[in-house]
């Protein structure tokens, strides 16, 4: 017994084609319901002004039914050479004279293959009044002239919009790519720009305190950790941020002791506020390196923050001026704007001015947003540095 052959999967059509047949059916069915009505509401057959008897009502729908029947077919062979063609690629100097010869050419085919039909009607209205065909037909081209250019314009206007909507897709997508791989580009200078500075303290640790020296070394690999980690996302909350903080203000500390005060207020609504991760270290690693490592009695460095009106509001104050500066290239501060720029855009700000004689403020001000409910467990826990 013959084994039954496998049945082939029928394939669906692609989207495209099948808005395609949606509408070209129910364009052409609407519009010979509509011309069904028109004719029913008339109650007369008008050619050239002159009125005619009515026909039996049987004969006038299927002479629509078959006339629209035939102007269907012929815009599915125009789809069929369009698309063979390359037309709704080109541009629209290009396109508009191809359309009116197409339109011509169709209306053209249109009434000759509909001219039978129209044949059939003038031997029952003979009867009644001599019409010259002549004017019959220039008067069946105009009106499938109109027509065809209407059924043009709304298949190359779809095209235009899908074209455009591609594009703005692509452009959207070539966006993300690029502000994607900017991102990455700021974290990988971000990282080592402090990864150094934390080396250096510990290098001079390691002979005069060794013990201090291993909880040095804890918190470096928390610093480490939590910059791999922190660097695949895009925001963390604020208190994971301030760990990290901790830890490299615990490693300045070794280098300039009792030189280093640090004073830290951040309410509960801003602890929980996301940030991008790293950012904030950034502030404080510039306020310590020109804020207190030039100044022999070194100073305080004031955190604060808080959420007002939907923002988060971060200052880092820390002494000096703006003006003495000297061998700053401005490059964490710059990647720390770019990148709020390209995650918050005008909704990121990031300002650094003198606020009274002898103080320096980093001020950070973006949207108060919850972080993604996986960044916090993405960082994890920090080990302890005793």
């Amino acid at each position: 017994m013959p084994e039954p052959e496998p049945s082939v999967p029928e394939l669906p059509l692609p989207r495209h084609t099948r808005l395609y047949v949606a509408c070209q059916t129910a364009g052409w069915g609407l519009w010979t319901l509509v011309y069904i009505g028109l004719v029913l509401a008339q109650g007369e057959v008008t050619i050239n002004g002159e009125v005619l008897h009515r026909q039996p009502l049987a004969k006038d729908i299927a002479m629509i039914v078959a006339l629209n029947s035939i102007g269907l077919l012929l815009t599915h062979g125009y789809r069929a050479f369009l698309r063979r063609r390359g037309w709704v690629r080109l541009p629209w100097l290009a396109l508009l004279p191809r359309i009116l010869a197409a339109v011509l050419v169709l209306a053209g085919l249109w009434t000759a293959l509909g001219w039978p039909l129209q044949h059939l009607l003038g031997e029952q209205i003979e009867q009644t009044v001599q019409v010259n065909p002549a004017t019959v037909a220039i008067y069946s081209i105009f009106n499938g002239a109109v027509f065809m250019f209407v059924w043009s314009a709304l298949y190359f206007g779809y095209h235009i919009f899908e074209r455009y909507r591609r594009s703005e897709v692509e452009r959207w997508q070539l966006q993300s790519t690029v502000k994607e791989a900017e991102l990455r580009a700021l974290k990988s200078q971000i990282n080592p720009h402090f990864i150094f500075n934390s080396l250096n303290s510990l290098r001079a640790l390691i002979d005069e305190n060794p013990a201090r020296a291993r909880a040095a070394v804890t918190q470096l690999a928390n610093l480490l950790r939590y910059s791999l980690k922190a660097g695949q996302l895009e925001t963390v909350p604020l208190e994971d941020e301030l760990r990290v903080v901790d830890d490299y203000l615990a490693l300045e500390q070794v280098r300039h002791e009792d030189r280093l005060r640090v004073r830290l207020t951040v309410s509960a609504a801003a602890a929980a506020a996301a940030v991008p991760p790293m950012l904030v270290q950034t502030l404080v690693e510039n306020a310590v390196k020109f804020g207190i490592a030039p100044r022999r009695e070194g100073g305080e460095i004031v955190l604060e923050a808080d959420c007002v009106g939907g923002e988060l509001r971060l200052l880092v104050r820390n002494p000096g001026t703006l003006g003495n500066r000297s061998g700053s290239t401005g490059l964490g501060l710059r990647n720390a704007a770019q990148r709020l720029r390209l995650l918050y855009g005008v909704r990121g700000r990031l300002e650094l001015r003198e606020e009274t004689s002898g103080v320096v403020v980093a001020e950070l001000r973006l949207p108060a947003t919850a972080p993604p409910a996986a960044a916090s467990a993405a960082v994890g826990p920090k080990e302890s540095a005793s």
